[in-house]
């Protein structure tokens, strides 16, 4: 099935990685609570001045420091989510939550929901909108520096 220009153009996850592992069984894996804490200690809020996408990576940064043995990685992202964040975030969360079954489903909702067209296109604006404005020597090393570069003495090298 070919995509849409628009799924083209909506965030996606694929470029952080995640490292799945789906060979493994999910018998009796449990959280940590050292890892639940690291999580909680920079929660997700769901407001506009926060970076969903620098949040996403961190979470993912924490939840992949653990040896997944017992379970897959997909299942711990699926079940460390939740503690990540809070507020309106937590509570959009839990009432998607039965729409997506795997953890690149729900990263990829989350971005969409938390890091919009809208901001998406500003941040688009900012990097076609920028202008390289050259300097002059003088501003790049100081005012007086133009004047000691020209006039410092020059040392000619003999051979032998």
């Amino acid at each position: 099935m070919a995509k849409t220009l628009r799924q083209y153009l909506a965030p996606s996850n694929s470029h952080i990685t995640t490292k799945l592992n789906t060979d493994q069984d999910n018998d009796g894996f449990e959280l940590k609570s050292g890892l639940v804490n690291m999580v909680e200690a920079s929660p997700f809020c769901g407001k506009t001045s926060e970076d969903a996408h620098a949040h996403l990576q961190n979470f993912l940064k924490v939840s992949n420091t653990i040896n997944s043995r017992g379970t897959t990685m997909n299942n711990i992202h699926l079940r460390l989510f939740p503690f990540f964040l809070l507020g309106k975030a937590k509570t959009w969360f839990y009432s998607n939550k039965a729409d997506f079954t795997t953890w690149d489903a729900y990263s990829n909702a989350f971005l969409t929901k938390y890091f919009p067209m809208g901001k998406t296109n500003a941040v688009r604006s900012k990097i076609s909108g920028f202008h390289d404005i050259r300097m002059k020597p003088s501003q790049k090393l100081g005012r007086d520096s133009r004047n000691t570069l020209q006039h410092a003495p020059t040392t000619a090298w003999k051979s032998g």
